[in-house]
């Protein structure tokens, strides 16, 4: 199926429907409703889905390259191998979302949530990260080489086998939740030809993360 939706459909339900593969390139859709629908293959490249919801959805392998995903909610669905390259994530919700495969290339997150999730598998690549909260969100081995953070925060021990070689990090806090944990993940992280401010810095070494190779910020 490849169904071809109108170009404006602002404050559109479609919750519960079924239509995957249908094409919704540069469609303006603002505060519309996808909740429990089947849109597996989807292809949102460059629509504008201001404050809308797929909750409880099936998003599989949905292309949203390119679209302003401003204020959606993704909150408990499934988003295995769905394409986010150079998408708008302004305070984008991602809660218990399966993001298995999904790539997030070219992507500035601001203020998104990206709580209760399994990103393990998850591909990012020449993004920003501002204002973003990773809580209770399991990024292990996860490579953020060369991305750039801003007022982030981790749970570190959540953060097992992670590498920031090359990263840039301001104002980034680590949460030190459970003793045991902590102690392997901290001998685990890398942070080799890491940037940091002089804070982000101070807090990894009071951590016990190696930062012996890390240059701080003037």
């Amino acid at each position: 199926m490849n169904e071809k939706l109108t170009n404006s459909v602002n404050g559109v339900n479609l919750s519960g429907s079924n239509l995957p593969q249908s094409d919704f390139v540069g469609v303006t859709a603002q505060n519309g409703s996808f909740q429990g629908s089947a849109l597996r293959g989807s292809d949102f490249t460059g629509a504008d889905l201001t404050g809308s919801s797929f909750r409880g959805s099936d998003v599989r392998e949905a292309n949203f390259t390119n679209a302003n995903l401003t204020d959606c909610d993704f909150t408990s669905l499934d988003l295995t191998n769905a394409n986010f390259s150079e998408a708008t994530l302004v305070r984008t919700k991602f809660d218990a979302a399966g993001l298995a495969g999904a790539h997030f290339s070219g992507s500035q997150l601001t203020d998104a949530k990206l709580t209760k999730t399994d990103l393990s598998k998850t591909t990012f690549e020449h993004c920003t990260f501002i204002g973003v909260d990773f809580h209770s969100a399991d990024l292990t081995g996860q490579r953020f080489d060369g991305l750039t953070f801003i007022g982030v925060q981790f749970d570190l021990p959540l953060l097992k086998n992670a590498s920031f070689q090359g990263a840039t990090l301001k104002n980034v806090s680590f949460r030190p939740v459970g003793i045991w944990s902590m102690k392997r993940a901290v001998e685990s992280i890398r942070f080799n030809g890491a940037l940091m401010d002089k804070l982000t810095y101070a807090a990894l070494k009071g951590l016990g993360v190696d930062v012996s190779d890390v240059t701080v910020l003037a």
